[in-house]
């Protein structure tokens, strides 16, 4: 199955953005707007995950969002990998918040 992928600079602003990385990494550093459900735990909270609209998967480079697209899109979602992950978010300038009270990073 081929997964759709976009670029971290073309999601849009209004996007229902979809964090799959850990915790300390969502700590570190995160889109203001994103919503933070881990990998390892995506299967037990899938229901949180609104089937009536696109969900952009993210991650730290790309590789866990892929997978976690792809299994939502067989599902029957309509899931979109952020090519790149936050590496690529934080590149491109798009906005960061952290957890921590510091400058945020990607961890």
């Amino acid at each position: 199955m081929t997964v759709p992928e976009i670029a971290a600079t073309a999601v849009p602003d209004d996007a229902y953005l979809l964090d799959v990385r850990e915790q300390d990494e969502w700590l570190a550093g995160h889109a203001p707007e994103a919503v933070h459900i881990p990998m390892t735990q995506i299967q037990d909270r899938v229901g949180e995950v609104p089937g009536d609209r696109k969900v952009y998967v993210v991650c730290r480079v790309g590789g866990r969002s892929l997978q976690v697209a792809a299994w939502l899109n067989h599902l029957g979602r309509e899931a979109v990998n952020v090519g790149g992950g936050m590496q690529s978010w934080e590149a491109a300038r798009r906005p960061m918040v952290s957890e921590t009270g510091q400058q945020p990073f990607v961890a």
